[in-house]
């Protein structure tokens, strides 16, 4: 609705200095033609937006306006009262002030909405810890959430990936909760990077102010790099047929196959499906766990592979199951 676009158009502006029509257009997933007809229907209203040109121009409210005006819809009020990540916030300290915040915003509600509001509490849990999860070391978290806070530099003795230690002075730039586990995005010497938080051994808080790039967006960057990991994960692509009983298991028999492609079935009810993995021995692990119900197409070499292994295995057990008829039975002992 109109009014509703036009509401969060004015608290927008309002939160922000200054935005531009583009930003509006995309925030609010309308063009940018339409946001110029909304700011000429909040002017007409009384409303003191004034747009600055330039490189660095946008949208702006004068500086002494201000609007009480926070009417929720019911949409919004399920959205903020949703089941929270309570173990994230409990990392950060803010368990307590989350649950005292929204009970304050639910006092401050009108009986009505604030039946919606329980209502959406009481239908639907988000639970945000995986099955198998192991709790990562976060001692360091409450030091580097300072630093982020103050914005002052870090001392930091960080543990590499292959176990060796190096110190850095970093500019704090925010935190990131990826699933359950904490990272921070730091600068150094104005190149942005990100530590795991469960690696840092030391953070010392200086007393230096922190330097943010320009127009850094915390956000922003963090989309940006998990999609340059992603891309840059090996990538070992393989082909099977499937025998129809095992079919529905694929997804579910090891999580480091990521299943790309499922044809349709053949005359015999096999259906042939593409995977990937990261590396060979992961593939043979998995298509060896389906036994004859799986068979490898593609890679040439990992059919030599499974072939070779299989024919080891059965080898291996056959000599034992030799060795063993071949021994004298053990006779029982008498503990009388």
């Amino acid at each position: 609705m109109r009014a509703d676009r036009l509401l969060s158009i004015l608290l927008l502006l309002q939160v922000n200095q200054r935005v531009t029509a583009r930003e509006l257009a995309q925030r609010l997933e309308v063009s940018e033609r339409t946001i110029y007809r909304d700011m000429d229907a909040l002017s007409g209203a009384g409303i003191p937006v004034l747009a600055e040109r330039g490189a660095s121009g946008g949208w702006m409210l004068l500086d002494d306006y201000r609007t009480d005006l926070t009417g929720l819809n019911q949409a919004e009020i399920q959205a903020l009262f949703l089941t929270k990540p309570a173990q994230l916030l409990s990392d950060l300290g803010l368990d307590k002030a989350a649950d005292a915040g929204l009970i304050k915003l639910l006092a401050a509600l009108p009986g009505r909405q604030r039946r919606d509001a329980e209502y959406a509490r009481q239908r639907i849990h988000v639970d945000t810890a995986g099955w198998h999860q192991t709790r990562e070391d976060l001692s360091a978290l409450p030091a580097l959430q300072e630093a982020v806070w103050q914005e002052c530099k870090l001392l930091l003795t960080y543990q590499r990936g292959d176990g060796t230690g190096v110190e850095r002075r970093v500019d704090p730039l925010g935190l990131v909760a990826k699933g359950s586990v904490w990272y921070l995005v730091a600068a150094v010497e104005g190149e942005v990077r990100t530590y795991r938080v469960s690696r840092v051994q030391g953070a010392k808080l200086t007393d230096q102010p922190a330097l943010r790039p320009p127009d850094f967006d915390l956000a922003a960057y963090w989309s940006q790099s998990s999609a340059d990991f992603i891309a840059g994960l090996p990538r070992y692509p393989v082909t099977v047929r499937v025998a129809p009983a095992v079919l529905p298991e694929l997804g579910y028999a090891n999580r480091l196959a990521r299943i790309e492609q499922i044809g349709q079935p053949e005359a015999d009810g096999w259906v042939q499906v593409s995977l990937r993995f990261d590396v060979m021995l992961e593939a043979c692990a998995y298509v060896l766990g389906f036994g004859d119900q799986i068979e490898v197409l593609e890679p040439p070499e990992l059919r030599e592979k499974v072939i070779d292994l299989a024919e080891r295995v059965t080898a291996f057990y056959s000599q034992r199951k030799a060795l063993s008829a071949t021994r004298p039975q053990q006779q029982p002992t008498d503990t009388r």
